[in-house]
């Protein structure tokens, strides 16, 4: 997505030099989000971008693999010899965190590429009784498709709650309930003591049969190509980029899932693996690159996810907020938390309720200072909670 849309990005905003789109998989460059819905269940075969690269005049080189960089020579290395660059954009995503010890156990699955799902549409087609380990947002949405597809689903957690490393407790357990309605065991703080093939053993000596187990606890960027190259990586083994999304080396730029950049807004630094991020994130990479006016990239990051008949959709960063003010029964069907610094709205999660997304953007965005009371009313549209 995120190389993509520099390309794209690029043209639209009038760079008239060659432009090459560099991967390693042999596809064609496609979207992630149907991967984990329609493609899984066989409802589309790909999900590929409707981007016209030869009308754009993008070269686009498939199944290259890049290895390593050398920005002193302002070259890539890659199997099939090096590629020189002016200006380089490292869009290399993140890749997903292996269970340890199932490398080469038959039936282990995650869930990123097109292969990926393509492996495992025959596992939900057969039914198979099916294990996930971990309750994040892609093991949730996997676990949905799962159920849909009439596979007998258990999902295994180590913390006490899901989503716990991305909500706080008291607004990820109302979505607990959400496993059980739809006929999927939630296990939490249960750990995975190791895997045997059709069988997940737990480190209490519960044994679950599994005719697959999907493991989704998690990602981490992929930059361990650029081991040696001098650019500076975070504690997640992020690239660091500043807020015009330059790197430490020269000429390089990063954007998406592999790099972190310094929020105005949020007074930190953000690392943010969803699709609105390698979306917007391109249009400032361009814009530097072409140089007629620096921009700075601060963005309200935003994701949305489909799980169990529901639709979640997050905008902001709540980690620095002083005040959360809920909006309706999270029992319900739609309901959301507002999440306050300072009287100011700086996150909003909404079940059910795309309009409070909406406007909860645009309040964040701007910067609104809110009356909590009137921010508790749900019959009241949240745009009219201002203070």
């Amino acid at each position: 997505m995120a190389g993509v849309q520099t390309a794209v990005a690029l043209r639209e905003q009038g760079f008239p030099g060659t432009v090459t789109l560099i991967g390693a998989e042999p596809h064609q460059p496609y979207d992630r989000p149907p991967l984990s819905k329609a493609v899984l269940l066989g409802k589309a075969e790909g999900s590929a971008f409707d981007v016209d690269f030869e009308a754009l005049g993008v070269t686009v080189e498939l199944g290259r693999e890049v290895t390593g960089l050398r920005p002193g020579d302002h070259e890539l290395d890659t199997a099939q010899g090096p590629v020189p660059y002016d200006v380089l954009v490292v869009a290399t995503g993140a890749e997903p965190v292996r269970l340890p010890g199932t490398e080469d156990v038959p039936g282990v699955h995650l869930l990123r590429t097109l292969d990926d799902a393509e492996r495992l549409r025959p596992v939900l087609a057969e039914q198979h009784d099916v294990v996930v380990v971990g309750a994040g947002w892609i093991g949730a949405e996997f676990a949905t498709a799962a159920r849909e597809a009439g596979c007998h689903v258990t999902v295994v957690e180590a913390a006490e709650r899901p989503l716990a490393g991305a909500l706080p407790a008291e607004v990820a357990a109302p979505m607990a309930a959400w496993y059980a309605d739809s006929g999927a065991e939630l296990r939490t703080r249960a750990r995975v003591a190791h895997v045997e093939p059709g069988t997940v053993v737990l480190d209490d000596g519960t044994r679950l049969p599994a005719g697959a187990v999907v493991v989704g606890i998690g990602a981490r960027p992929a930059t361990r190509w650029l081991a040696g190259s001098g650019i500076a990586l975070g504690d997640h083994h992020e690239v660091l980029a500043d807020d015009g999304l330059r790197t430490s080396v020269p000429d390089v730029y990063a954007v998406g899932d592999c790099s972190s950049f310094p929020s105005g807004r949020y007074g930190q630094r953000l690392l943010v693996h969803h699709w609105d991020n390698a979306l917007q994130g391109p249009r400032t990479v361009a814009a530097n690159i072409i140089g007629e006016t620096p921009a700075v990239y601060d963005p309200v990051p935003y994701f949305w996810s489909e799980q169990f008949g529901r639709f979640v959709q997050y905008a902001g960063h709540h980690q620095s907020a002083d005040t959360a003010v809920w909006r309706g029964d999270p029992a319900g069907a739609a309901w959301s938390v507002c999440w306050l610094r300072d009287g100011a709205l700086v996150a909003v999660l909404a079940v059910g309720k795309p309009r409070d997304l909406a406007q909860g953007r645009k309040l964040i965005e701007a910067g609104t200072v809110l009356d909590p009371d009137r921010l508790a009313d749900p019959a009241r549209p949240l745009k009219s909670a201002v203070a």
